[in-house]
């Protein structure tokens, strides 16, 4: 495959690919290398590339191995989520704070989420995959992915109500 072909078929998805590793990993820096780590990979298998049938999906399997086994050898137990794809300039400072805390609290509840639910929230809710994609991104049956989603929502959603209704009867 030449450059330019390679480039046509990468690059439309580059940008899920930082986002799931910046999902997983520590930081921007982190996720912004472990992405070039696996550009590098797919170019280095570019001939071969052609015979996946989603290369889209290989990448995202790819980066999703990849940033787990970056996190298991730091033995990393701080794993954050930022989510910065929010921006409206006509709220006042007082909704911005809200939304910003409520961002923060969002976060920080999903940080304590299993992995497999983080991931399975992030390729469904945020970069918008379907059901079946996700099961095979992840290599799991579809009813495990809906199971997965079901709960990570639950879990998020009960930490939520835990927290706006505390010290209220």
């Amino acid at each position: 495959m030449k450059q330019s072909e390679f480039l046509n078929v990468v690059m439309p998805f580059k940008d899920k690919l930082f986002r799931l590793a910046k999902r997983l990993l520590v930081s921007t820096e982190e996720a912004e290398d472990a992405t070039q780590e696996i550009l590098l990979k797919l170019w280095s298998k570019n001939e071969k590339i052609e015979k996946y049938k989603s290369v889209e999906a290989f990448a995202i399997t790819m980066t999703k191995n990849f940033c787990l086994d970056r996190l298991k050898s730091k033995q990393s137990n701080n794993i954050r989520l930022v989510h910065s794809n929010y921006e409206d300039g006509n709220t006042s400072l007082q909704k911005q704070l809200e939304v910003s805390d409520s961002v923060a609290w969002v976060n920080k509840i999903i940080e304590e989420i299993p992995d497999q639910q983080k991931m399975v929230l992030q390729l469904r809710d945020v970069e918008q995959y379907d059901l079946d994609e996700i099961s095979k991104m992840l290599d799991m049956k579809p009813t495990a992915v809906r199971v997965a989603l079901s709960r990570a929502r639950k879990a998020v959603r009960e930490k939520l109500v835990q927290k706006h209704s505390y010290g209220v009867s």
